[in-house]
Order: structure tokens, then C-alpha cells, then sequence
């Protein structure tokens, strides 16, 4: 009898990868099949459309404010404390149940808040934060 001779390429064991491929293929399709997809919820902003149609002047209430946070209406600079005193009267004045609030992209939103705050307690309940367009 004969004996075989070990040669080096009976040394090596070689690893069949095609059954884990197959596993991880598998998995990969059931990942994506059961996966599902939430939609993110947020507020849905009510903004008008642009009218450049409409020549009748405006006459709401403009206030301006500044990257310091000062307040500017009527063309003057105005004290928190007294937006609402100045709102009165621009009421007295004008008929008008809108405000419209220019701020300074840099402001503190908490000033425009309590800019808007003390207008409603004015009495005008319709009140607008102007934005820059891009």
C-alpha cells in the first residue's frame, strides 16, 4: 500500500462563505421590509401670499426693532414699558387691528415676545413677525 503525501494545499482549510452571505443577505431584506418610516410632525405656518397688486397704503401698527433690542415706533425709540401706552395711541389714531414687528435677525427673541405680548394687551390681536426674504 501506498501512502499519501501530504502536500501544502492539503494544509490550508478553505471556509465556504456562501452560506453566511446567503444569512446576511436574508437579514439585510428583512431589515428593510419590516423598517418603518415615521414623518416628522411640526407646526404648519399659516403665511400669506404675496399680493403686489395691492397699492392701498397699510395701516398697521409698524414697530422696529434693533440688534440692541431697542424698540423704534413711530420713528422714535420707544421703552418696553411703553409699547403699550403707544400702542393705544396708534389705535386712537388709525383703525387698524394689525401690528406688524421688523426685528434685527441678532435681536433676542425674548424682546419680540414681549413686544408682541404687550401689543395684544393693546387691544390689536392680529400681529405679524416680518421676515426677511431670501
Amino acid at each position: 500500500m501506498k501512502r499519501k503525501k501530504h502536500t501544502a494545499s492539503d494544509d490550508d482549510a478553505q471556509i465556504d462563505m456562501t452560506p453566511m452571505l446567503d444569512i446576511v443577505f436574508i437579514m439585510l431584506i428583512f431589515f428593510i421590509v419590516t423598517t418603518t418610516f415615521s414623518s416628522e410632525r411640526g407646526l404648519m405656518a399659516n403665511r400669506p401670499k404675496d399680493n403686489p397688486n395691492n397699492n392701498e397704503p397699510s395701516k398697521a401698527l409698524s414697530i422696529r426693532i434693533d440688534a440692541n433690542g431697542q424698540i423704534q415706533m413711530g420713528g422714535r425709540i420707544v421703552d418696553i414699558r411703553r409699547v403699550v401706552a403707544n400702542s393705544q395711541t396708534y389705535l386712537a389714531e388709525n383703525a387698524t387691528e394689525t401690528a406688524a414687528i421688523q426685528a434685527h435677525e441678532d435681536t433676542d427673541h425674548g424682546i419680540v415676545v414681549q413686544v408682541m405680548d404687550q401689543v395684544k394687551i393693546a387691544g390689536i390681536q392680529n400681529v405679524s413677525v416680518l421676515v426677511k426674504k431670501d
